[in-house]
């Protein structure tokens, strides 16, 4: 494959292909494994990231791109192959989140700051060595009636701006990762809060881009969506998509090759759905496509359940959840398909 950033990220955002988020910390997919009853390990994390990355139908029809948490990207499969390998021999590319999480951001309650660039340049190198073309990071700009303060909103876009700069000089794409929380607290923010805050935080994140000359055609976008918080009323598939769009063509530039969303507190049903109405009714200058984590995994875990005799029916329900994800983003989505499976 090309080693140029404007081809990978291409790659990345092929038509109908997404990202599948396997990096979460040691800490999450703890909590993950304890809802099968599973030690988290470093062998049980190997194995379950092993049966993902080997499902290879799913990997090569339907994901473009893994993004790994460190401790995968240097580990070895059961059989002794890095699984770096298994993820390049199914067609995909290798990818690596970043940064160190966010942390309470001072003189600003309730809101963070992602911290990691620190030393980044030279990690980066040592990803690109191990073989990762792509990496990720996360900026989370908390929600309300009062919140996010502007001085939160632009040391995240800051932050994201300098770690993608950073990226493309280790000739490494940039996943640029802005997320405004539907579940954070209280959570029962309208539709028109999340549409107000995100067009915000997006166009104040562009500015911070182009200020560090990052290259808007090597980088990927990966936002969340415009929806409302958790614990207020459900808008419609429809007011979601039309909503997102809106805010997309007010602050994102053509250049970028693709968006990849978040599902971001989303059942699995509902990001699928929501993707698929975007890409159904609408022309648009970026690909739209998945970058899931949960959204991805979650009916794999469950079938998997940590036992070894379960990986072929972890791999069939993985390669399921794909198929659907690939068929939301080309816009051909349909719920009864979901009741066929």
């Amino acid at each position: 494959m090309s080693e140029r950033l404007e081809d990978i990220a291409v790659a990345m955002v092929a038509n109908g292909r997404g990202l599948l988020a396997a990096d979460e910390s040691t800490a999450t997919i703890k909590k993950r494994f304890d809802g099968i009853g599973l030690e988290s390990t470093e062998t049980s994390r190997r194995d379950y990231r092993e049966m993902l990355v080997r499902a290879d139908e799913a990997m090569r029809k339907y994901i473009s791109g893994v993004i790994l948490y460190e401790e995968t990207l240097f580990q070895k499969a059961a059989d002794g192959t890095p699984l770096v390998d298994v993820i390049r021999a199914a067609g995909s590319i290798p990818g690596i989140k970043v940064d160190a999480g966010a942390k309470p951001m001072t003189n600003f309650p309730a809101e963070t700051i992602t911290e990691g660039l620190d030393g980044l340049a030279q990690r980066l190198t040592k990803y690109y060595e191990a073989g990762a073309r792509f990496a990720k990071w996360r900026g989370v700009i908390a929600i309300s009636d009062n919140l996010p303060s502007p001085g939160a909103v632009s040391a995240n876009a800051h932050a994201l701006a300098r770690y993608a700069a950073l990226c493309q000089e280790a000739g490494i794409v940039p996943i640029v990762e802005p997320e405004v929380l539907m579940d954070g607290a209280p959570g029962d923010h309208s539709i028109d809060r999340s549409q107000e805050v995100t067009e915000w935080t997006l166009r104040v994140t562009f500015e911070a881009l182009a200020e560090m000359r990052v290259k808007l055609e090597s980088m990927i976008l990966k936002p969340s969506m415009v929806i409302d918080g958790k614990k207020a009323r459900k808008a419609s598939v429809a007011e979601v998509a039309e909503r997102t769009i809106k805010v997309l063509r007010r602050t994102v530039p053509s250049a970028v090759p693709g968006i990849a969303f978040l599902s971001g507190g989303q059942t699995t049903e509902e990001a699928t759905a929501h993707l698929s109405a975007m890409n159904a009714t609408h022309n648009l200058p970026w690909k739209l496509t998945f970058s899931y984590g949960r959204a991805l995994q979650q009916e794999a875990l469950s079938a998997w359940n940590g036992k070894a005799e379960n990986v072929a029916a972890g791999q069939r329900a993985f390669s399921h959840r794909a198929e659907m994800c690939s068929l939301a983003a080309k816009g051909s989505w349909k719920k009864d398909l979901e009741k066929a499976a």
